[in-house]
């Protein structure tokens, strides 16, 4: 069955681009609707509307280009910024009465739109240079500039410097997140990969040594081989396997984290099927009479759990132990029971095993039932067999659907 690969973009960004297309909208009306009911102070109207055309086209025309970083390129930020000094130049020229009066400028607070773009796409270094430009150019327009000119060029020039220095934390804790993300999800693959590997290849290189050892001569030697490999297999499944994800850059949609995973097929799968090929003379399954459906996953899961509780009670109980399945379908949880009539196991042996590398009953057991949201309980008396009660719920995480 093909692989699909699942991409979680995060972006706290993209929701400023968004904030400043319909800035730059607002703002554009809010310019015309100045002119209309002020025209008739204007000396040279038609300057002032021949710019508001140009303005209105323009804004209109690069809505996409404030879309995402990636649309918006510097070329236009140039153009766009240029078109707002010209609008603040142009002012005296269609209103003699602006330097005097302290009216608004043609474009009005649009140009804190154009300075905006600037702090988004690079931070606050872009944005104090376009701020610091903008306020050449009001101060330069308003010739003697007062006290609310210089209040109004200040708070542009904080404000855009603040928006771009939040944008380059944003991007920046995206970046640690996402990275996060991937180490969570590569050390979760390691841990998959380790079950696999503990409930096949490990038990068998495990089974050479111990028969190779028991036989002597050449078989010995041969055991003594498999020991080797088996000990540096487990070193490579503790040290890592693979990457499970890839942290990218995507200017458009922020930090990028492609997982690759298995396809789930949503079908419910019968526990019962899947548990009764271990059932027979020394392995006793008993289960209700009707279907325990759970999602392939989790049935999956669920057996490989039982049956690395079965593969324990058989290297470590001996050939002559027997051992019993109970399987319990509750309307919230499905619970299987592993119990055995072996020696049981002694105090601190689990302890020993895991700093041994022997990860039976940490990941093949408890580690998949980890990550399906349950529980793996074992008790264990010596020489009074040992139990294992796995629990897993209905819906853990999402993953599960009865």
């Amino acid at each position: 069955m093909a692989k699909r690969e699942r991409v979680v973009r995060m972006s706290v960004e993209q929701p400023l681009w968004r904030a400043l297309t319909a800035y730059r909208v607002l703002t554009m009306i809010y310019a015309v609707l100045i002119f209309v009911f002020s025209r008739d102070a204007f000396e040279r109207p038609w300057v002032a509307v021949a710019f508001l055309a140009v303005m209105c086209v323009w804004t209109l025309a690069t809505l996409p280009k404030v879309a995402n970083a990636v649309s918006c390129t510097r070329g236009f930020l140039v153009a766009d910024l240029a078109i707002a000094l010209v609008g603040i130049m142009l002012t005296p020229l269609a209103d003699e009465q602006a330097r005097s009066v302290d009216g608004p400028t043609l474009p009005s607070i649009w140009t804190a739109g154009a300075v905006l773009a600037y702090a988004i796409k690079g931070g606050w270094r872009w944005a104090g240079f376009a701020s610091s430009l903008v306020a050449v150019a009001n101060l330069a327009e308003r010739g003697s500039p007062s006290r609310d000119t210089l209040h109004n060029v200040l708070l542009v020039w904080v404000a855009s410097i603040a928006i771009g220095y939040v944008v380059e934390v944003a991007r920046a804790s995206e970046r640690t997140l996402a990275r996060a993300l991937e180490i969570e999800a590569a050390t979760r693959e390691r841990e998959r990969l380790a079950r696999d590997i503990h409930d096949s290849v490990l038990q068998v290189l495990a089974m050479v040594q111990r028969r190779g050892t028991a036989l002597g001569g050449e078989a010995a030697e041969l055991g003594r081989m498999a020991g080797e490999q088996e000990v540096a297999l487990r070193t490579l499944v503790a040290g890592g396997l693979t990457r499970a994800s890839l942290v990218s850059e995507d200017e458009s949609e922020g930090a990028v984290v492609r997982f690759v995973e298995e396809p789930d097929d949503d079908a419910p799968v019968d526990l019962r099927a899947l548990l009764a090929p271990r059932a027979g003379a020394r392995v006793t399954l008993s289960d209700p009479g009707v279907p325990v459906l759970l999602a392939p996953a989790a049935a999956r899961e669920l057996t490989a759990a039982v049956f690395a509780a079965l593969d324990n009670v058989r290297v470590h109980a001996g050939g002559d132990a027997r051992a019993w399945i109970l399987v319990e379908d509750w309307s919230d949880e499905v619970v299987v029971t592993v119990r055995d009539d072996g020696p049981g196991i002694p105090e601190g042996r689990l302890a020993q095993a895991e700093g041994e590398g022997r990860m039976g009953v940490a990941l093949s057991i408890r580690g998949r039932l980890r990550d399906l949201g349950g529980t793996a309980e074992l008790i264990s008396v010596p020489g009074q067999g040992t139990e294992v009660e796995l629990k897993v719920p209905r819906d853990p995480r999402g993953k599960v659907n009865g």
